[in-house]
């Protein structure tokens, strides 16, 4: 779809008080084999549900939770509708980055001012627990910014779901350190501007294809970030040419459009995650040997054992600040889209740039196998 035009003359930006992620809502074709997956491999807990026994006619959705981080897997109950269109056109993806905010009602009022498009204007569901204030914009392609106020309720989610109770059991995720999201060749910096102008958000890192390249393909990234004390970060990437086509130009063929490529979740001992993650039967990609064995050089002396490193395919990046540890996922539909991140921060405030070659070197080879390189 797409975007409102931008204005030549912004009004005066007050800032948009983002709280943070609130929640991540997902359109599949299945919701509750989705929820069966996320907590028996990745060990959500399934606190809530929303469907016919709700009252709800038209979807089935669960709410699985693990630390602050809030997943929910949405499917339709028939074969129309928005819900349907768009796992058709997209399959399984990311259809809601909902965040926080204390007034909706003027989060709402200043977006559309500074010119998104508006999906939902600001109204109030409530229950007997309580009452939740909405509203939400587009934002690139199918995907929506969903506003949320949940201050004045006691419930599991939402007005319309029950609680449900099915433990996970854990692996060590707390927090959504960042989601990636993948636009078309030539519209990232109409999209930096995007988030700049409606909601204030500041260029914190950026990369081209000199930085993120390998013998065949190569990016461009950009990393915008707002919200309270940086709450909120969204890096940006667009296809840069190369010999072949590359791992984002895969995911806009298959995905039909722009859209969330994957979800960066942090634990504060990723060794204990992805060994947990591991025998629990999530998939991550496998790092060459020869990365392991120019490491040391690269990065310098680290808490963590290397052999323990390099038996989890764990990635290691350095920056002035410190450094980080990070994993990356399989797909996880059938569809090559969206994946998973898991990364540990021990002061680096970066995204890997260290680790693009590798991790790049990785995914092409999956591409190979799937003939799309």
């Amino acid at each position: 779809m797409e975007t409102a035009p931008l204005t030549a003359s912004p009004p005066a930006y007050e800032e948009t008080p983002l709280q943070g992620v609130d929640h991540i809502e997902f359109f599949v074709g299945n919701a509750r084999q989705a929820a069966h997956y996320y907590r028996s491999a990745f060990g959500f807990d399934v606190t809530a549900y929303a469907g016919p026994e709700t009252g709800i006619r038209d979807r089935a959705s669960y709410v699985l939770r693990q630390g602050e981080v809030v997943l929910v897997m949405t499917a339709p109950l028939g074969p129309d509708g928005e819900i349907a269109g768009q796992v058709q056109r997209h399959g399984d993806g990311v259809r809601a980055l909902a965040l926080q905010v204390t007034d909706v009602d003027a989060a709402h009022h200043d977006a559309v001012q500074r010119g998104a498009r508006s999906v939902t204007a600001p109204h109030t569901v409530e229950d007997r627990q309580g009452a939740v204030r909405l509203a939400a914009v587009r934002t690139f392609g199918d995907t929506v910014h969903t506003f949320v106020d949940r201050s004045e309720y006691q419930g599991p989610f939402l007005p319309g779901y029950r609680d449900e109770r099915r433990p996970g059991g854990g692996a060590g995720l707390a927090l959504v350190d960042h989601c990636v999201c993948n636009v078309e060749l030539g519209r990232m910096d109409e999209w930096v501007s995007w988030y700049n102008q409606i909601f204030g958000f500041e260029v914190f890192q950026e990369f081209d294809e000199n930085d993120i390249a390998t013998q065949y393909s190569a990016l461009r990234s950009k990393v915008v970030r707002g919200g309270r004390r940086g709450s909120v970060t969204f890096p940006i990437n667009e296809p840069a040419q190369g010999l072949r086509r590359s791992q984002i130009q895969e995911y806009l063929d298959y995905y039909h459009g722009p859209g969330v490529q994957h979800i960066a979740l942090h634990t504060d001992d990723i060794v204990a995650s992805v060994d947990h993650l591991r025998r629990q039967g999530a998939e991550f990609l496998r790092a060459p040997e020869a990365y392991y064995r120019s490491l040391p050089e690269r990065i310098g002396d680290i808490d963590e054992d290397l052999d323990r490193l390099r038996a989890l395919d764990v990635l290691v990046d350095r920056d002035e600040h410190g450094y980080l540890l990070q994993i990356f996922t399989r797909p996880v539909a059938d569809r090559p889209t969206l994946f998973f991140e898991v990364i540990q921060r021990k002061g680096c405030r970066g995204f890997g740039k260290g680790n693009f070659k590798a991790l790049f070197e990785a995914i092409e080879r999956e591409q190979a196998e799937r003939g799309n390189l």
